[in-house]
């Protein structure tokens, strides 16, 4: 699955989606995150009340499961989930590696719902499928 993330210097997850100077796109499994592009943004990013700003950001993301934020605005949010992408906000800047990794972790473990969905969708959820008529009972003792 594709993880975005807003990001100022590229290593850290410390942007308003809408201010953005780039926005870092990785691959991730559960082997891990492999960077695959940074498309940087020019001009007025600032807060102005100009929704087009956001249309070459979302753009950007559509193909992208999940979006890192340091903060999204109400319009920015409700735009990003109808593309179907999950968004979520760091209450602090985090490295992008380290939130990689704890996602790559979840993927590994019991993912919650809507990443179960995700993954559904991207077919990569047939592969941990689990057959318990043919496992054996363990005995303890």
């Amino acid at each position: 699955m594709k993880v975005a993330f807003a990001t100022q210097d590229l290593k850290r997850v410390d942007a308003h989606f809408g201010w953005a100077k780039n926005i870092a796109i990785y691959e991730l499994s559960t082997e891990g995150g492999e960077f695959i592009e940074a498309i940087q943004f020019e001009g007025d990013l600032q807060e102005d009340g100009n929704e087009d700003k956001l249309a070459p950001k979302l753009e950007a993301i559509k193909d992208c499961a999940i979006l890192y934020v340091a903060a999204i605005g109400g319009s920015g949010a409700a735009r990003v989930v109808a593309q179907g992408i999950h968004p979520i906000k760091v209450p602090q800047p985090e490295p992008i590696a380290e939130l990689l990794d704890k996602l790559r972790d979840v993927l590994r473990g019991n993912p919650p719902p809507w990443l179960r969905k995700v993954l559904a969708k991207e077919g990569k959820g047939q592969e941990r499928s689990f057959d318990f008529e043919d496992d054996e009972e363990v005995q303890h003792g």
